[in-house]
């Protein structure tokens, strides 16, 4: 174990105490700065549940992974022709009604080539989006898609905001406001009762801890080794919560060039990691091994597909028919974010491939540098999460060979006519249960071409203090209960 939980424990004992004062403001931790708060590009975890909390989309998703009515209800008016229309009067946080024209100019801006959404992908389908009269909006669809409504979870922007050349400001009719954005904060306030809400970018894991114990913070959700996460549970006013998450962890390739274009680097890799140890000993149960991107529960699950086995003697026969070993390793670099828990599970990684003939460099990056370095193609091999996968349309996001970013996420530049023609014919079934036949059919190719090594799905961990009353979260980590929380109407009110 490295020795850094022990020194936070430490430090947290010296604070003992020392408590700020308490105000009316709650203060939740960020990892990372998002992105950005339009919608119409967050892709990041941060980015994504902020913008969950500023706007609304025409749908959400249940637990069952199904479409569900949320800005707008809608109707299947042909097998084609998807009409949606406005629930209740909402309103944008400048007063100005919501419409249909908003909901419009939103997504011809998604699906206009000339701005680069990295969403326009999922949307390829839609053929014409046409406003009907001021509540109801026409989606007009290439080929029938009995999935269509779920892929409408990009929130609205006013008309104005949307068609302008630049983005200007995070304007949207969710549950809360943007009073401020900085590069290391963002300040919300509640528009049903004015409660404020500020999330600070927080990058090291022992100031969270430190900030958390102090009651300088209200809220870290993930961000801690699960001994420092379990410590501060034992510290009193503080309270750790685990659920069952879907975030899905995974080591990335790069296809295009370098040593992990070739299938035999990519199984030896795969092969190489003790994924159980990891989850077992480092995790401490706050993970479950993978197989796929979608959990085995997911109705396009693949539950049958077994989790990668742990071989390293298949690795090593792999390395040394390409003339590598230990005494002559297979030089590869490792890219992740600065995250201290990433960086050690880095660390576990580059000593099993170690012992099988790699010598991984790491190399850490803060979270924007990192991320913009893998969506631009400039890794060998990389670690990251998808977060909040709902729909199988992920298939045609990341793995498709014309979902290049910034059009799609296929970040590794994969390309196999035989799962681009999977996906095709997933997206033509008219019924579900062939699509999730074809889904299946595409995770075994995905497996057989060791497309990326799957590692485990991460819990949602968080802990929370005692001024945070009424706060929990779902499978995929959203912050939205944060509008259900009860307010502090008075400074040292709690």
């Amino acid at each position: 174990m490295r020795p850094y939980p022990f020194i936070v424990l430490c430090l947290l004992a010296l604070v003992t105490g020392c408590a700020r004062a308490p105000d009316s403001t709650l203060r939740v931790s960020l990892p990372n700065a998002p992105v950005t708060l339009d919608p119409r590009y967050a892709t990041d975890a941060t980015s994504w549940r902020l913008c969950r909390l500023i706007y609304q989309a025409p749908a959400d998703f249940d637990a069952q992974f199904q479409p569900v009515p949320a800005l707008m209800a809608w109707t299947r008016v042909t097998p084609t022709r998807w009409r949606f229309t406005l629930r209740g009067t909402p309103r944008f946080h400048d007063g100005a009604p919501v419409t249909a024209s908003d909901v419009v100019a939103t997504y011809r801006a998604v699906l206009d080539p000339a701005r680069a959404s990295p969403h326009r992908g999922s949307l390829a389908n839609v053929r014409a989006v046409d406003r009907v009269d001021a509540r109801t909006v026409d989606f007009t669809l290439a080929r029938p898609d009995p999935l269509f409504a779920g892929l409408l979870v990009i929130g609205v922007m006013p008309a104005r905001e949307a068609a302008a050349n630049g983005f200007t400001r995070p304007v949207g009719s969710g549950a809360f406001e943007v009073l401020d954005v900085t590069p290391q904060a963002v300040r919300l306030v509640r528009r049903a009762d004015g409660q404020r809400i500020d999330f600070d970018v927080v990058e090291n894991e022992t100031t969270r801890a430190l900030k958390l114990a102090r009651g300088e913070l209200d809220l870290v959700q993930g961000g801690f080794a699960p001994e420092v996460a379990q410590w501060l549970a034992r510290r009193r006013g503080l309270e750790l919560v685990e659920r069952d998450g879907t975030t899905f962890s995974y080591l990335g390739f790069n296809f295009a060039r370098g040593p992990t274009a070739r299938r035999e680097v990519r199984e030896a890799i795969s092969a190489a990691i003790d994924r159980e140890a990891i989850v077992r000993h480092v995790f401490r149960g706050q993970a479950r091994l993978a197989a796929t991107l979608l959990t085995p529960t997911h109705w396009a699950g693949a539950p049958t597909l077994p989790v990668p086995a742990y071989d390293p003697a298949r690795a090593r026969a792999l390395l040394a028919g390409l003339g590598y070993d230990r005494a002559r390793p297979l030089r590869l670099t490792y890219k992740t974010s600065s995250d201290q828990f990433r960086l050690r599970l880095a660390t576990l990684l580059q000593a099993q491939l170690a012992e099988v003939g790699i010598a991984l460099d790491v190399r850490s990056h803060d979270w924007g540098t990192f991320y913009a370095d893998i969506k631009a193609g400039r890794f060998e091999l990389y670690g990251l999460s998808w977060v909040g996968l709902q729909l199988p349309d992920i298939y045609r996001h990341a793995f498709h060979s014309a979902s290049l970013p910034p059009k799609g996420a296929n970040r590794g530049r994969y390309a196999s006519a035989t799962v681009d023609a999977l996906i095709e014919r997933a997206d033509a079934a008219s019924d579900l249960a062939t699509r999730a036949r074809c889904y299946r059919e595409i995770e075994a190719e995905l497996a057989r071409d060791v497309a990326y090594a799957p590692l485990w799905y991460e819990a949602q961990v968080f802990v929370r203090g005692a001024r945070l009353i009424g706060y929990d979260t779902d499978a995929s980590g959203n912050l939205d209960a944060l509008a259900q929380v009860a307010p502090l109407s008075e400074p040292g009110s709690r």
